[in-house]
């Protein structure tokens, strides 16, 4: 009996424990399309100054890249899920010219916002 039980649990354990493995390597590298046949051309169309944050030799290269080895090279949050949606929506066939955009610009209000808004100062409100 313990010993159906442990061979249950073997077939499970894969299924229920997060890969430690390069899912990216996996998937298929796309051909290159149009005028994007270098690392660098896709970095630069993808914007952000990505080519200059991400340093790849070649094209396999490029497709083998995940999470862990771009915050190895020392990207910050938004760059690498920028970097690897954009690796996405390429392998899906779109053009980076569709669905490239830039930065959201930093906020101009800082904090609970102004004392005064439409030429009314604002009171605090009670925090119960």
């Amino acid at each position: 009996m313990s010993l159906r039980l442990a061979a249950q649990a073997v077939q499970l354990a894969p299924r229920l424990c997060r890969a430690l493995r390069n899912k990216a390597a996996l998937r298929p590298v796309p051909p290159p399309r149009g005028n994007i046949s270098t690392p660098e051309a896709f970095l630069k169309a993808i914007g952000r100054s990505a080519e200059s944050k991400v340093t790849v030799e070649s094209w396999e290269q490029l497709w083998k890249l995940d999470g862990p080895r771009l915050k190895k090279a020392g990207l910050a949050v938004k760059d690498r899920k920028y970097i690897l949606w954009s690796l996405a929506k390429f392998r899906q066939g779109e053009d980076p010219l569709d669905f490239a955009h830039p930065p959201t610009p930093k906020k101009k209000i800082r904090g609970h916002g102004p004392a005064v808004q439409n030429g009314k100062r604002i009171r605090s409100r009670r925090h119960c």
